[in-house]
């Protein structure tokens, strides 16, 4: 049951998931057609679709891809609050159990090994498994990264409710103990890392994370290039196909070597690393990233200096803080090319206005996990007829070329990159 919420389309053979994924984005581009119509702009010349749309590229990696996985703690279909898995059910209907991902395929073994070792631990643990915040217990949500060097990365969320400090360390102590030395030693953790939360999801700025055993980073390579990855840094969750949408956007940006190529990144919390600006730096004049924490500008800016790239400027901020400013006074002649890979939540409409009213941008690289959701709304905004009143007075974008990923094998989902050009 697991399996089929999750991953949905797992008993299909992986050509038949790819036409699934195919169609699904044909609809979206149907759909993107007939709003366009809508506004008046003419827009269904390719089969009914606004643009041409290329197969979806397959993932290098079809099993066991998954660089990260989350694991929460609940009752079990046995009935044992301390069990460590995924969520099946609703809270609505009041039929939530958590269930062991033993079976799934998306899943690596490490980290199913991890998990098992985490559950093994906390039965042992007089403390209560913290499933309600209001009726107290203290064990939570496992996070667990891992990188094709074969680093490990395990993240212990704790409610701390009223223990003391000497409590805390306690515990800490116990954790460590076991992972490192005791039977969870087996996992082989390059990182152990423990956070005292007492939100659903905590910063590192909110609640530090903290270093129980192990190295602060693990390291991860795409094209060649060395990433520190830190506990909440954002990486795109299938390496080997992130390598392939990266190549891509390569390639469609047509950057040469005269252009500046702006990396905006729109996290939402975690820490995004400005890879794909990073990836793509050897081939262009000069990066500008903006990213809203801090903590991942360092990290890019670090990741930056490892790898031996110099013509990259970061800008810390929200994106619809930073976008308006920098581009209002764009003088610069180099052509400029963005590339945009928002949360589901899509682009802030401030970031949208600054990028269609900013003439220097010619082509623009619109990267959607979610292309029927909020991005539907800024596609639209990119290319309905110039409005005063909305404030987007620029020439107004047209779509291209629709390229789709398969980042996620197994599940619904597919990474869509759409190119718009003026």
């Amino acid at each position: 049951r697991l399996a089929n919420v999750a991953t949905p389309l797992w008993r299909l053979p992986y050509q038949e998931q790819l036409q699934v994924k195919y169609e699904s984005q044909r609809k979206v581009l149907q759909t993107l057609a007939s709003r366009l119509e809508e506004l008046g702009i003419d827009a269904e010349k390719h089969g009914g679709l606004c643009c041409p749309l290329q197969p979806v590229v397959p993932s290098p990696v079809i099993n066991g891809y998954r660089n990260k996985s989350t694991f929460s703690v609940n009752r079990g279909p046995d009935g044992n609050p301390k069990t460590v898995g995924l969520y099946v059910g609703t809270g609505k209907a009041r039929n939530i159990v958590c269930v062991k991902a033993n079976h799934m395929k998306n899943i690596p073994p490490k980290h199913k090994q991890v998990a098992q070792c985490y559950e093994e631990f906390i039965r042992c643990s007089p403390l209560d498994p913290c499933i309600l915040f209001h009726e107290g217990g203290h064990w939570r949500e496992l996070v667990v990264r891992t990188t094709s060097r074969g680093h490990t990365m395990a993240i212990i969320t704790f409610h701390p409710q009223e223990l003391g400090q000497e409590a805390l360390a306690t515990q800490k102590a116990l954790l460590k103990e076991f992972f490192a030395y005791g039977p969870g030693a087996v996992c082989a953790l390059t990182s152990l890392y423990f956070q005292e939360s007492t939100m659903t999801r905590c910063s590192h700025e909110q609640s530090p994370f903290q270093l129980l055993h192990g190295e602060p980073h693990i390291f991860e390579e795409v094209l060649g290039l060395n990433f520190r990855i830190s506990p909440d840094a954002f990486f795109q969750i299938n390496t080997g196909g992130a390598e392939v949408l990266y190549q891509a956007v390569g390639e469609l940006s047509q950057a040469g070597g005269d252009t500046v190529l702006l990396d905006i990144c729109c996290g939402t919390g975690e820490q995004w690393l400005c890879t794909i600006g990073l990836s793509l730096a050897h081939q262009v004049s000069k990066i500008i990233g903006i990213e809203v924490v801090e903590k991942a500008i360092e990290d890019a800016r670090w990741n930056a200096a490892f790898n031996g790239i110099s013509n990259c400027e970061f800008h810390s901020g929200k994106a619809e803080a930073m976008l308006p400013q920098l581009l209002a006074s764009w003088e610069d002649a180099r052509p400029l090319v963005a590339v945009v890979n928002p949360s589901r939540a899509g682009l802030h409409y401030r970031v949208v206005r600054a990028i269609r009213n900013c003439k220097s941008i010619r082509r623009l690289l619109y990267i959607s996990c979610k292309p029927e959701g909020e991005a539907m709304r800024n596609f639209l905004e990119l290319c309905c007829p110039p409005d005063p009143g909305k404030k987007l007075a620029g020439e107004p974008f047209a779509p291209t070329l629709a390229l789709p990923f398969d980042m996620f094998p197994h599940t619904a989902h597919c990474e869509l990159v759409l190119l718009f050009t003026r």
